[in-house]
C-alpha cells in the first residue's frame, strides 16, 4: 500500500503541545507523510500563558497552495485545525480547491470553544463562518459547545441524556451531509468519550473519566482519529482508538502532574498508538 499524504493546516505554537506540533508527531508516527500549511506562529499556545508572540501567515496559506498545484502536488486527505480568523476560513477553502482531487478527504476540527464559551479573539459571528467550512467537509469533529454555537441550540453542561447527543448528532448530520464524531460526551461522572456518526448509525466509545483537563487534548484526539482513518480503519475504530489514546496520554500525564498548560505526554504513548494501529 502505497504511503498516505495528509495536509494539515494548523498554527505553530512553538511551545504548548497543540495544533502543528501535535498533529505533525502523531500523523507521522503513524507512517502518514505529513505537508503542512502553517496559518500563525506563536511563542506559546494562548492558554495560561501571556505576553506570546504571534506572526499571522495569512497570506501565505494561498500560495503555497498554488505552488503545489503547480507542482503537481495532490493529499489523499486534508486535515484543519485552529483557524484565527473569519477570513482564513475562506482561504482554507479556496487552498482545499487548489490540492485535492476527486478522492481527496476532508476532515474539519472546527477548534472555537469549550465550556460553553467562544475562545478569546473569535466574534459572535465567527461559528457561522466556520460552520461554511464543516459544511464541505466529510468528516468533522466539534465538541459539544463547538456543535451547538454551529447549530444555533442552546448548550448544556453535562452529563447529558442520549436524546440531548442524538439532537445534535442529527442536526450536524444534516448539516455537512457528512460523518460526525462528536467530543466530550459523557452520561455519568465515570467514563468520557465521543459519539461517532458514520453515516447510518451512531456509536460511542468511551474511557475512563479522569478528573482533570489539559491543553491541546483536542488536537490529540483528532490527530490520532485522522491517523486511524488513514490506516484503513472505519470511523467506528478510529474513534475508539482516538479515545483510548487520549485517555492513555492524560492518565500517564496525570500521575505525573505537570502543569495544565504543558499539555499532555503524547511523546512516550506512541508506542501505545502504533500498536492499536
Amino acid at each position: 500500500m502505497s504511503q498516505k499524504r495528509v495536509a494539515a493546516i494548523h498554527d505553530i505554537s512553538c511551545f504548548g503541545k497543540c495544533s502543528l506540533t501535535v498533529a505533525l508527531p502523531i500523523l507521522s508516527a503513524a507512517g502518514i507523510e505529513t505537508p503542512v500549511i502553517p496559518t500563525a506562529v506563536l511563542s506559546t499556545h494562548t492558554g495560561g500563558f501571556s505576553g506570546y508572540t504571534f506572526r499571522d501567515l495569512t497570506d501565505d496559506i494561498m500560495p503555497v497552495a498554488k505552488h503545489w498545484k503547480k507542482e503537481g502536488i495532490t493529499v489523499d486527505a486534508v486535515y484543519s485545525g485552529y483557524l484565527g480568523s473569519k477570513e482564513q476560513i475562506g482561504l482554507v477553502m479556496d487552498a482545499v480547491r487548489e490540492i485535492k482531487n476527486d478522492d481527496t478527504i476532508m476532515i474539519v476540527d472546527p477548534v472555537m470553544a469549550d465550556n460553553g464559551k467562544l475562545y478569546g479573539g473569535f466574534a459572535p459571528d465567527f461559528p457561522t463562518e466556520m460552520r461554511k467550512l464543516c459544511e464541505t467537509a466529510d468528516i468533522i469533529t466539534p465538541n459539544i459547545t463547538e456543535a451547538t454555537f454551529m447549530l444555533g441550540v442552546p448548550y448544556r453542561d453535562g452529563p447529558y441524556d442520549e436524546e440531548y447527543i442524538n439532537d445534535i448528532i442529527s442536526g450536524l448530520a444534516k448539516m455537512t451531509s457528512g460523518k460526525v464524531v462528536l467530543t466530550g460526551v459523557f452520561f455519568d461522572d465515570e467514563r468520557i468519550g465521543a459519539a461517532c456518526f458514520d453515516g447510518k448509525e451512531t456509536s460511542y466509545a468511551f474511557s475512563e473519566r479522569i478528573p482533570t483537563s489539559y491543553h491541546g487534548t483536542g488536537d490529540v484526539f483528532s490527530s490520532t482519529l485522522v491517523s486511524a482513518i488513514m490506516n484503513g480503519k472505519s470511523l467506528k475504530q478510529a474513534t475508539q482508538i482516538a479515545v483510548d489514546f487520549t485517555y492513555s496520554c492524560i492518565k500517564r500525564t496525570f500521575y505525573n502532574h505537570p502543569e495544565m498548560k504543558y499539555g499532555v505526554n503524547f511523546e512516550a504513548e506512541l508506542p501505545y498508538l502504533l500498536k492499536m494501529l
